[in-house]
């Protein structure tokens, strides 16, 4: 049986932001918009900012998902 790297929690799939290779760079457009999102519903509109990195804006996420018990 093969395992699915996506859905196996052993994976290392889910590596610290700080690690990322790409973590220094802009964020994404998905993260820029989900960020913001989620920020409004969390009420914490400082959550957001424009010139966040991939991996600041990824721990940003978590934070408010976990704020508003998305996780």
């Amino acid at each position: 049986m093969t395992v699915n790297p996506k859905t196996d929690p052993s994976s290392n799939t889910q590596k610290d932001p700080d690690d990322w290779v790409s973590g220094d760079e802009p964020m994404t457009g998905a993260q820029r918009s989900y960020l913001k999102t989620l920020s409004e519903q969390a009420h914490q509109p400082e959550a957001y900012a424009e010139d966040l990195t991939k991996a600041e804006a990824s721990k940003k996420i978590d934070e408010l998902k976990q704020s508003l018990d998305l996780e």
